[in-house]
């Protein structure tokens, strides 16, 4: 079982398994709320049977209906998003399970199992091939010349750039900004409070390049990974913690 906490990295991650496990006997099952109730509940059918060997989910992994046939391994992605009660509800449904955790900002509750002792903890501290540096700049007041700049040089180059602004209520009003700021550029929004449907296409629009701007909030700090997308621009970066801006 793969415990992640956004439908939309749920989403990504279902995909990515389906893609490395096609050429093997390995049934793959997603749940979160972007999933047909009809899907829903053939993958809750088969996780009881047997016959879906992992599965990729949202908090629903953890709801009463949901029982494993032979639990052995369960994976913790983005661990810090996730309290000890969640934790404590997969162990439940099977004593003897191997918990692996990930995390970019490891929760102090872990970190200090790992240094006691009791956990073991691997670093991976070596960045992948290609790899560059993050260049990141502080701006104050209103930085729309930097704005206009960073956008026009990122799709001039047929790339893509994140614009994070954490207000639901004021969203489609910036990405009109933008949309005038940068004429011709293709802007798509997306927060935790849209319906399932539009937010996914929204999200797999930006995914497979027919959008260049993906304005959001901070519903893409859960490990999207959208290589084509080298800039992102934080508005009101102060109204943000530590974590949050180390995770975006």
């Amino acid at each position: 079982a793969i415990l992640v906490p956004t439908t939309v990295l749920a989403e990504q991650h279902a995909r990515s398994f389906k893609v490395r496990f096609a050429d093997w006997p390995i049934e793959v099952g997603h749940l979160s709320r972007l999933v047909s109730p009809a899907q829903r509940r053939k993958t809750i059918n088969g996780l009881k049977t047997g016959a879906v060997d992992l599965v990729i989910g949202t908090h629903r992994i953890l709801s009463r209906d949901v029982h494993f046939s032979n639990l052995g391994l369960v994976i913790i992605d983005e661990e810090q998003r996730f309290g000890v009660k969640h934790k404590e509800i997969l162990k439940k449904k099977r004593a003897q399970v191997d918990v692996l955790t990930l995390s970019a900002t490891p929760v102090p509750r872990t970190l200090h199992m790992a240094l006691a002792g009791i956990r073991d903890i691997t670093t991976l501290s070596t960045a992948p091939a290609g790899r560059q540096e993050v260049h990141t700049e502080i701006r104050y007041d209103d930085e729309t010349k930097l704005v206009v700049e960073a956008l026009t040089r990122e799709v001039g180059r047929g790339g893509q750039a994140f614009f994070v602004h954490n207000r639901v209520k004021t969203l489609e009003y910036v990405a009109e900004k933008l949309r005038g700021l940068v004429p011709g550029i293709k802007v798509a929004t997306g927060h935790g409070q849209m319906e399932p449907k539009k937010l996914e296409k929204s999200m797999l629009s930006f995914v497979r390049g027919e959008v260049d701007v993906l304005c959001s909030t901070t519903i893409i700090e859960s490990g999207l990974d959208i290589p084509n997308a080298n800039t992102i621009l934080i508005d009101g970066a102060h109204r943000y913690g530590l974590a949050d801006l180390h995770q975006l």
